[in-house]
């Protein structure tokens, strides 16, 4: 597999051997992480929105290989604030880090900053667009959860429109003939060109507006936050927030090894009832980054074979 020094900036930049190496990978990080691997190497850590769970689980596999972490969570932190631009921001940070990992609100940012840099640059986030290792920590969950990826019947709930969390997910799904429901009001549906990839494959999926409906046949629940700070209009915010509640209403009506993920944060989509029981995966969900991305780090330093 080749991934040394590699860009990562869409799930579309993996292919299917690829996304299976690199689960191999992080199960062994799981399992025993060298605490020296990526002694000596430095990553910096560009946020320019905010972050918890991908700004965090970063620097902790990082630094539990032995790593060190450079870089800041907020614009207003950076040079940006006096007029520098993205990039000379990537450019002058080359100088100081062997791999730069950046999330910025505009589409396109990530491949413009791959574009300046002569590291690796890895995508963590593009506005509305992708966030492929997400998707990546989303697969490895699915995988630990349901001993394959291999057709399984995934619904995706919520902000399919700007969430760039199923955007990622779907892609990288499509390589193993599963099958989707894309349960969103109709003016937050999946964008067409993602039924479009589908549609090629020959995969089968469901759009509906109903949310009971759907759940029984399904393996994976996927919900999705509305994003507020995605929406143009703030008044079409208001008129979708808290149109889907997942709560133990549901239970009735889902299998037993049904499995709840979500990749956080949550604002009242899922009722903290659920995080007790046995359908709730979220929270493992985001500890997986860790060993996940560790491996992506080891792969894109060239330290794991």
């Amino acid at each position: 597999m080749k991934f040394s020094h590699k860009d990562i900036i869409s799930i579309n930049d993996f292919s299917k051997e690829e996304l299976l190496y690199l689960l191999q990978i992080a199960r062994r990080m799981e399992k025993k992480a060298s605490p020296t691997l990526l002694k000596g190497k430095v990553m910096a850590s560009l946020f320019f929105e905010p972050s918890t769970r991908t700004r965090l689980s970063f620097a902790t596999a990082m630094e539990r290989l032995g790593g060190e972490v450079i870089g800041f969570s907020t614009a207003d932190s950076s040079s940006i604030k006096k007029g520098e631009t993205l990039w000379d921001t990537v450019k002058m940070t080359e100088r100081y880090a062997d791999v730069i990992i950046i999330r910025h609100p505009l589409e396109g940012s990530a491949r413009l900053a791959a574009e300046a840099s002569s590291k690796p640059v890895v995508n963590a986030g593009d506005g509305a667009n992708q966030h492929p290792t997400q998707t990546l920590l989303d697969l490895y969950t699915i995988q630990k959860a349901k001993g394959t990826l291999e057709g399984l019947k995934v619904g995706i709930l919520g902000d399919l429109k700007y969430g760039r969390v199923p955007h990622s997910l779907i892609i990288a799904l499509s390589h193993f003939n599963c099958e989707f429901t894309f349960i969103a009001p109709d003016a937050l549906q999946l964008p067409r060109s993602y039924l479009d990839l589908l549609n090629r494959k020959r995969l089968k999926y469901r759009i509906t507006q109903q949310m009971m409906d759907p759940l029984s046949g399904l393996d994976i629940l996927y919900v999705t936050r509305i994003q507020k700070e995605r929406f143009p209009d703030p008044l079409e915010y208001e008129r979708y927030k808290g149109v889907y509640r997942v709560d133990r209403k549901i239970l009735p009506h889902i299998k037993k090894d049904m499995r709840i993920m979500h990749a956080l944060p949550r604002v009242d989509e899922i009722d903290p009832s659920l995080d007790s029981t046995e359908h709730a995966l979220y929270f493992e969900q985001a500890a997986n980054g860790v060993p996940v991305r560790q491996a992506l780090l080891a792969l894109l330093l060239d330290k794991m074979k």
